[in-house]
């Protein structure tokens, strides 16, 4: 039934389409997509339809892309 959420009552209005996720963030639904495979934004499968949840959609803080910096230390 769940791809990455705990067992928990299910309130239905807490659970959107990858395709409303998609249009609150501004994104395509492939970006959707691909946050809910790394594990970013929790899921369920219901009948084949991938559902993430809308709090975690209106709150998600994208990460920086690629390696952090390297800090250079001062010799003095």
């Amino acid at each position: 039934m769940s791809t990455n959420c705990d067992e928990e009552k299910i309130k239905p209005s807490e659970w959107i389409s990858q395709s409303e996720a998609a249009r609150i963030r501004g994104i395509s639904r492939q970006a959707i997509s691909k946050l809910v495979r790394k594990g970013r934004i929790r899921s369920l499968i219901i009948a084949g339809h991938t559902l993430v949840n809308r709090q975690e959609v209106e709150n998600f803080e994208p990460q920086d892309a690629g390696r952090p910096k390297a800090t250079v230390n001062d010799a003095d």
